[in-house]
């Protein structure tokens, strides 16, 4: 008995001073800081188990072919992808560079998720990284279905390829 009470004890000190240490500031929350392997770690499980639990949406029959592919790119200009992402031929711009985590190559990850795991996130954004929700910036489910289609699609696509079909691309207001 003195053992779980020591335990509940032991757990209510740890509750207080870790209450302490974030609601009294002590956390850094500034974007230069790194934050501690703890909290990365954690912040990677919720974001990746929260992808896995919401990403349920089928792609459409045309997911990947040429057409949805080429309007997915003109989609990821206009909506302003490649600041923070880059593109084929595109760099990301400078700014991008201060996000806090690093936005992460598409390039890299597109293999990794599912098509519907990259609609879910385009379409709803992740809290405290900087990517945006496009559904909230007004784009329709099938122009993110497009930019999916164009992400999973990024690796195998030339520089030329994308110039082409960004082309006439406008930036969203």
């Amino acid at each position: 008995m003195r053992f779980l009470a020591a335990i509940g004890a032991l757990a209510i000190v740890v509750g207080i001073g870790a209450a302490a240490f974030f609601f009294g500031g002590y956390y850094s929350v500034a974007g230069t800081t790194e934050d501690p392997a703890a909290v990365t770690w954690a912040l990677t499980r919720v974001r990746t188990a929260s992808i896995n639990r919401h990403a349920n949406d089928n792609p459409p029959a045309s997911f990947g072919d040429a057409a949805m592919v080429q309007a997915g790119a003109k989609a990821y200009a206009s909506f302003g992808c490649a600041n923070c992402h880059g593109a084929p031929g595109v760099k990301w711009l400078k700014y991008s560079e201060g996000l806090h985590p690093d936005p992460p190559d598409l390039k890299e990850v597109a293999g990794e998720l599912t098509p519907a795991q990259l609609f879910w996130v385009i379409k709803n954004g992740i809290n405290m990284t900087g990517m945006p929700s496009f559904a909230q910036a007004g784009a329709q489910d099938d122009e993110i279905w497009s930019i999916a289609a164009f992400v999973k699609k990024l690796p195998s696509v030339s520089d030329a390829d994308y110039k082409t079909w960004t082309a006439s691309a406008e930036p969203k207001q």
